[in-house]
């Protein structure tokens, strides 16, 4: 389904960018999805994929365009994500990964920006905002330390992006922090055995003592109230609500894989009998034709639901203010219900399909196990942001989660 909804003030040079840019990771589907059955067998996705992605742009769509980045919106990074998805769920995972990662460095000091892209202007950023490490105040910054996963795209990474609490603020804004550090001063441990998803290769970093200069540390409770360190005010991108902007940027992968799982049914499904029943092709038959329409369906809401959040926090960032809290909490429930009507999708599609849709040849079992686990992420827990969003319809806030 070709859906439109988009923000008020979109204008027209940025739609026909974002169309170009989707026409680019259309293209790219061949290889993508030839290399897919690889990457989840090898646990990595392949370098070719990432050298593809970036030479079409893919991966700068959230790098300030002071450092060549093409600084788009993050309806466009939806798109994109949707499209790439469309053929690999890991790679459409670390598109949509690296380019948020890079965004989250948006918001930092000039400084900091300065020390990952002034010398190496595609530099890539992974990163885990959990704050999974520590922080002690030293002359100069701080020495940190910590364990952190899973941490998406750090084996094509040249920074990373890490949560970090400070014993120290404990009280205060700075208490959460996230700060900057390159890939050569952590090490990767290979954790990241799972069932879908394998290819993003979401392994733990391990840092043990590091020196982090000041500022490349910035403050969680200001960035979640719209307080961002970066002295670029007039860069919209950057304006943009910080937790609706964490939660969205996952949701375009699952986007793709839906969309993946109906294209499949309805490819199939007229050149497939129906086993035990007089149908000698699955479309003829009701309840494959409902089937159809409800995965459709589903995969539709999903998207409806992304894109108002889109709208929303597009529209949010080209303004300036904060969004209130009701409606950031709104955003998150829309990024969480996305998931849950895509991940519905292809349920539907698996069984529409049957038990063959589990063997190691058919893509769709490669596709159910990736929206399985992408489907659950923290940030995107569909119960947890219900309830946000149902205690702020009755004016209670604040109670549930200060990731908001």
């Amino acid at each position: 389904m070709n859906i439109t909804l988009d923000g008020p003030h979109t204008t027209d040079a940025a739609r026909a960018l974002r169309s170009e840019l989707v026409e680019r990771a259309a293209t790219l589907r061949p290889l993508l999805a030839a290399n897919a059955d690889r990457t989840d067998r090898e646990r990595m996705v392949p370098t070719e994929n990432i050298d593809a992605l970036a030479e079409a742009g893919l991966l700068s769509l959230m790098r300030p365009a002071r450092y060549g980045g093409l600084q788009t919106d993050f309806r466009t990074l939806l798109d994109v994500g949707r499209e790439v998805g469309r053929a690999c769920g890991s790679t459409a995972w670390l598109t949509s990964l690296l380019n948020a990662n890079a965004w989250f460095v948006g918001l930092f000091p000039a400084q900091a920006q300065d020390d990952v892209w002034a010398h190496i202007p595609d530099a890539r950023v992974a990163g885990v905002v959990t704050p999974s490490g520590t922080a002690h105040v030293v002359e100069g910054g701080y020495r940190v330390s910590g364990r952190w996963a899973p941490a998406s795209g750090c084996a094509h990474a040249d920074w990373a992006v890490l949560g970090v609490e400070r014993p120290d603020a404990e009280g205060t804004s700075d208490a959460v922090g996230i700060v900057l550090v390159p890939m050569t001063e952590l090490t990767i441990e290979d954790t990241w055995f799972v069932t879908g998803m394998r290819g993003t290769a979401s392994n733990s970093l391990v840092g043990e003592d590091l020196f982090v200069p000041a500022h490349r540390f910035h403050s969680v409770p200001d960035a979640v109230e719209g307080r961002y360190a970066t002295p670029f005010t007039d860069e919209a991108l950057y304006r943009a609500p910080f937790v609706p902007t964490a939660a969205l940027v996952l949701t375009g992968p699952q986007l793709g894989l839906a969309a993946a799982a109906v294209d499949l049914l309805l490819a199939g499904a007229p050149r497939r009998g129906l086993t035990l029943t007089s149908y000698t092709v699955q479309a003829e038959a009701p309840t494959v034709q409902l089937a159809a329409a409800n995965a459709a369906s589903h995969a539709d809401s999903a998207q409806l639901h992304a894109y108002r959040a889109a709208a929303d926090i597009d529209e949010a960032a080209r303004s300036g203010v904060l969004s209130a809290y009701d409606a950031r909490a709104r955003m998150r429930m829309d990024a969480g219900r996305a998931a849950v009507h895509a991940r519905e999708a292809v349920r539907i599609v698996c069984s529409a399909q049957g038990a063959s849709s589990f063997g190691e040849s058919n893509p769709l079992q490669r596709i159910w196990r990736d929206i399985e686990t992408g489907s659950r992420h923290a940030v995107l827990n569909p119960e947890v942001a219900a309830e946000i969003y149902g205690k702020s319809l009755f004016g209670i806030r604040g109670t549930v989660s200060e990731m908001v």
